[in-house]
């Protein structure tokens, strides 16, 4: 599986390298075609994920336990690792940037104040649906791995999934697809506004290639390291840092602006959410943005977290032994969710009265890679405030690489949970030749950016992700009926 996972990989590398372009035609004409035909079912199955496990969550099954042990991690050490490898660098990509288009632009008209439905539609890109998709893998691994006493393996977690010929191999090479397409992604984003950053710190013009190739290398590099020394003595330390780190910044920002009406912002959108939930996942009525801005965003996130999802899942399951099902599907959905809630009203909300007391607004907030270096400049310590900014960017980046290598690992290691470092160094190798091919990609045409080449392959990828995904939620409700 290795190999053959690893010779896609490095072939397609070759191609994007010497064929750069026909890629990036061939992937635009790939997405339009999926948007068109598939978009609607993104919608569907986001839905059905989020009251699949809420079902789940509160039926009978709830109460089975993942392993006879107790907890392996503490409540903080665990959410901390299930939020950095989750999330990661995308909170301080989108913290600003996302915010501030959607109250410019907004997607829906409720009724309601334009700041409320822009951290509204905010919370619906960045919330419960997008932990569900990594809860329904989540729920699938741990369930195999501590009750069932499987492997790790995808392929091997449910047993109908072991009847038909080649489908469990099948299952675990569009895993490692998948995931590596997901992470690449994370990376070129997340090392094209560590680069902006920079950029804007020494006064120069971002988009400096030779810097965004660098700084892929010392991230992968680092996960690299972090990954070899495994989930206790790497992935654990860092992913507390960087919540630690996370919350500071976010305080700093919190204590500077009116805290009333951020948390004025925050329940009345959260309410919002929580009550029009249904229809703006199904984009009904007047929740409609519209089908090109369905396309832009939404379709194009409900892909990017189903391209994580694999990995994410796995990682949260093989760090979950001791709890109860119930209590990791409502951590997942819940904790997260309300965690990026209020950091997005925080940033949101001092967002939009930075631009109410402008002058004249000239799109200082627009580039979704420099917008965050921008923000802090109207606070005190701007070239601190940004110096932590970057450093937590690396730092995200390399929990989310760091965890992904270990579950690439473990799949190449026969689903051991300890994973041979062999294949934690393959892994961190080929993560790196893809993630530069990927940043070439992005900037073959002066007009297209990492963000919009990925957006494109994202939409690709992750389509076959979604069907299997739509198809292992009846299975698996089959295998609890039958056996509880």
């Amino acid at each position: 599986m290795l190999y053959f996972a690893s010779g896609v990989l490095f072939f397609l590398a070759l191609f994007i390298f010497f064929f750069t372009e026909l890629f990036y035609e061939l992937i635009e004409i790939g997405s339009l075609w999926v948007r068109e035909y598939f978009g609607g079912f993104y919608l569907w199955l986001g839905i059905l994920c989020v009251f699949f496990l809420i079902f789940i969550a509160f039926s009978r099954f709830g109460k089975l336990k993942l392993g006879n042990s107790p907890p392996e991690f503490d409540r903080l050490s665990w959410i901390a690792m299930l939020y950095s490898a989750g999330m990661g660098a995308g909170i301080l990509l989108r913290a600003v940037q996302e915010p501030v288009f959607m109250f410019l632009n907004s997607p829906i008209e409720t009724g309601s104040t334009p700041e409320v439905i822009a951290l509204e539609y905010t919370f619906y890109q960045w919330g419960f649906t997008a932990w569900a998709f990594y809860g329904i893998f989540a729920l699938l691994i741990a369930y195999a791995l501590f009750v069932r006493k499987s492997d790790i393996l995808l392929g091997t977690s449910l047993p109908q999934l072991k009847k038909i010929k080649y489908l469990s191999q099948s299952v675990n090479l569009l895993t490692i697809l998948t995931t590596v397409f997901g992470l690449v992604a994370a990376i070129g984003l997340g090392t094209t506004q560590i680069e902006g950053g920079i950029s804007h710190l020494t006064s120069k013009p971002a988009g400096t290639l030779w810097i965004t190739i660098l700084l892929v290398f010392i991230v992968c590099l680092l996960a690299f390291i972090s990954a070899f020394a495994g989930i206790k003595k790497g992935i654990k330390r860092i992913s507390n840092w960087n919540i630690y780190l996370t919350v500071v910044l976010m305080f700093f920002v919190f204590f500077q602006v009116d805290i009333f009406n951020v948390f004025s912002q925050f329940f009345e959108s959260l309410y919002n959410y929580i009550i029009d939930f249904v229809p703006l996942s199904l984009a009904l009525g007047k929740y409609n943005p519209g089908k090109q801005f369905l396309t832009d965003w939404t379709y194009y996130y409900w892909a990017f977290w189903l391209a994580w999802a694999p990995f994410t899942g796995i990682f949260i399951a093989r760090i979950s032994k001791g709890r109860s099902i119930r209590e990791m599907i409502l951590g997942v959905l819940l904790i997260p969710s309300l965690g990026s809630f209020f950091w997005f009203s925080v940033f949101g909300s001092a967002s939009f009265d930075l631009i109410e007391n402008m002058n004249s607004y000239n799109g200082e907030f627009e580039n979704v890679f420099t917008s965050l270096f921008r923000f802090f400049e109207a606070f005190p310590l701007s070239n601190f405030t940004n110096i932590v900014t970057i450093i937590l960017l690396i730092s995200f980046l390399v929990t989310s690489v760091d965890s992904a290598i270990y579950v690439l690992s473990m799949f190449s290691d026969k689903g051991k949970e300890h994973p041979r470092k062999k294949f934690r160094l393959i892994w961190a190798v080929l993560i790196l030749i893809f993630s530069e091919a990927i940043i070439l990609l992005g900037n073959i045409k002066p007009e297209s950016d990492v963000l919009t080449a990925m957006q494109k392959f994202l939409i690709i990828s992750s389509l076959p992700f979604a069907l299997f995904t739509a198809g292992i939620m009846v299975l698996f409700l089959r295998e609890l009926y039958k056996k509880y």
